[in-house]
């Protein structure tokens, strides 16, 4: 049994209908309650909910503050390698673009550490392009001999794994991992994905099991907005995200909402993603899994990150490249894709401090 068979019975399901005949009486009615349910959390993503945002915010703030206090986890991307062997139409690594790859040597990932070390930077996520060969379990176990010598907790963002190689790297004392699904249509999901081991939706979708049942402390996911109807794949991820939760409770559940960004290929996104859109989506989640975590990224623009900060976020990147060894050699090397802050750590420290919430630089620490 994994959450496939849960995406199984809702798939077909007519969520544009669904979705519009909901009332302003019914996002009243729901915003009334002390916990919701999977309906409710559906009433909340809905067109007419859009006329309840200011509710939604300060219920979504009271609940983060009880859950998290006003605290926000600072981290920091590190990309080891970008080669890939997917066709993936959104991204810049895809196999189908041309440019020079690049994996670090164990010397390179020990300057792109100190850089990373010298911000104040604890925590950071290990990210390459989908290939098993250049990004396999052995090296980036390997990394990790080095990497626990600067960072207090290390995850990763790589091509899915089985569950014997995610407990090799929970033994190396990386921690945390995060895969997005990206899009959870699955007749979407194999036109983008055109080439390559990552068309084997399954196996995706059951990524994040295999994580939990590894030991990863924490497991992050969330669907790339863009590639379909936003408010329908972020209550399948809300879904996806409360299964794990309620299966596998010693494990830290968290969510990402990632929009489609510039990148080396020419894919322009089928759904228009706005920033209301993207604000009604956080505040739904925060109401409806009130522990989950909620990460923004730079991909999102200096003023919007300003003004999610106190409706449920409790993680944000901050000086991030998407470059391999692009903290000490920028430039050098294709990015995944433009980001849009580009501010310092030193500098979102002190717009969180302004704003009356700690940075959190460690809250765990490698064994």
């Amino acid at each position: 049994m994994s959450f496939y068979e849960e995406f199984e019975k809702i798939k077909a399901e007519p969520f544009t209908e669904i979705f519009s005949e909901v009332t302003p009486q019914d996002v009243e009615k729901v915003l009334m309650k002390g916990r919701i349910s999977e309906s409710d959390y559906l009433v909340l993503l809905s067109p007419a909910a859009e006329g309840f945002l200011e509710e939604m915010a300060q219920k979504a703030h009271q609940l983060t503050i009880k859950q998290f206090g006003k605290t926000m986890q600072l981290f920091l991307p590190l990309y080891l390698s970008d080669y890939c062997v997917n066709t993936c139409t959104y991204c810049s690594f895809s196999i189908d673009n041309v440019f020079p790859r690049k994996r670090l040597t164990m010397e390179e990932i020990e300057v792109e550490a100190k850089a990373i070390a010298e911000m104040g930077i604890e925590h950071i996520i290990l990210l390459t392009g989908e290939s098993r060969i250049h990004s396999s379990a052995e090296y980036l176990a390997e990394s990790m001999s080095i990497l626990k010598k600067y960072f207090s907790s290390v995850g990763i963002e790589v091509q899915p794994m089985d569950q014997a190689e995610y407990e090799t790297l929970v033994q190396s004392g990386i921690d945390s991992l995060t895969v997005y699904q990206e899009v959870y249509n699955e007749a979407i999901y194999r036109e983008i994905h055109t080439k390559g081991p990552k068309r084997d939706f399954r196996y995706r979708l059951d990524t994040p099991e295999r994580g939990c049942r590894a030991g990863m402390r924490s497991v992050n996911i969330g669907a790339l907005l863009g590639l379909d109807e936003w408010r329908k794949e972020c209550f399948i991820t809300g879904l996806h995200a409360e299964y794990l939760q309620k299966k596998y409770m010693e494990t830290e559940i968290g969510v990402s909402f990632p929009r489609i960004r510039p990148n080396a290929g020419s894919f322009e996104p089928a759904f228009d993603v706005t920033d209301k859109n993207l604000v009604q989506a956080m505040l739904a989640m925060r109401i409806f899994l009130p522990r989950t975590g909620i990460t923004i990224s730079t991909r999102e623009t200096e003023e919007l990150r300003n003004q999610l900060i106190p409706l449920g976020v409790t993680k944000m990147s901050a000086a991030s490249s998407t470059e391999v060894g692009g903290y000490t050699k920028p430039k050098e090397t294709q990015s995944q894709f433009e980001i849009s802050d580009e501010r310092s750590v030193e500098e979102i420290r002190n717009l969180l401090r302004f704003k009356g919430y700690q940075p959190v630089m460690k809250d765990w620490q490698i064994l």
